[in-house]
């Protein structure tokens, strides 16, 4: 079984790299690609116990590009993930992840919901691979008593027009692409359903090399939907779980959610040089 999309503790997953290999070989995964927020600080860990497994590891990440001031995820693959250009953007992007928290945190203090994030940001001081991201500010949030969960924490303070959100600025999904691409790899529409505007995945879409169609978000609907946007666009297909850990509802399960391998063969083909070869 294949998984293209899981999380770990280098950004805001829950299992470890290596814990999270050994529980996706337990549920039958042979094929997946450990896709951390803006960052590949898991990917090294994540391999050495994917080679103790036998496991195929995808080179892997979720990328944040904005589109008139919303997160768009992307999701690359069979990148080189010390490639100059791609190392020096990630590094910017996890820079700009922590500011965009300072400035959160200070927008919850003027509404009387103060929070502590200085563990958080400390670790990110001492860890330059850790990702920032707005789940664990909405894991603080439920610690310090404010909502009874993260999802409550979304709904009343830190999601898209919500009094603490702040709008983010960044690069466009065609920027992403490029320098993706100048390393190697290819690039996927991310959890398409959750993109408020629907009319604009096409547009998106058009610039990228393929669609996430299978994600535990997406109904049968769904990915009947996706699956002619990208056989119209003539891209292949990617999928996983969007895996985080046990508390994240939909995405708690492994094994649930897959990519058939006759689809993974097809977005393998797109990689250059490499085709059907996964890293």
């Amino acid at each position: 079984m294949i998984d293209l999309h899981l999380h770990t503790t280098a950004s805001d997953g829950a299992c470890t790299p290596t814990t999270l290999v050994e529980r996706a070989w337990r549920a039958g995964l042979r094929t997946i690609a450990v896709t951390d927020h803006d960052t590949t600080g898991g990917l090294a860990a994540a391999a050495r116990a994917a080679a103790a497994r036998g496991l195929r590891l995808v080179t892997g990440i979720e990328v944040t590009s904005v589109v008139a001031g919303r997160d768009v995820h992307l999701l690359a693959y069979f990148f080189d993930p010390d490639h100059p250009l791609l190392v020096r953007f990630l590094e910017a992007q996890r820079a700009d992840r922590v500011n965009r928290a300072r400035e959160i945190g200070k927008r919850l203090a003027a509404l009387g919901k103060t929070v502590d994030l200085a563990p958080l940001l400390s670790r990110a001081e001492r860890e330059p691979g850790f990702s920032v991201g707005r789940p664990s500010i909405a894991q603080a949030l439920v610690d310090a008593g404010h909502v009874s969960d993260r999802n409550a924490a979304f709904d009343a303070w830190l999601g898209d027009g919500q009094p603490a959100y702040v709008p983010r600025a960044g690069a466009s999904p065609a920027e992403v692409a490029a320098i993706v691409r100048a390393a190697g790899g290819i690039v996927s529409l991310a959890h398409p359903v959750l993109l408020r505007d629907q009319d604009a995945v096409p547009a998106i879409a058009r610039d990228l090399d393929a669609i996430e169609v299978y994600h535990s978000e997406h109904h049968p609907a769904d990915v009947a939907r996706y699956s002619a946007i990208a056989r119209a666009l003539g891209l292949p297909v990617s999928g996983g779980s969007d895996f985080h850990g046990e508390t994240r509802g939909t995405r708690a399960v492994l094994g649930l959610v897959t990519l058939p391998a006759s689809e993974f063969d097809q977005l393998a083909a797109r990689v250059p040089g490499r085709p059907g070869n996964p890293r």
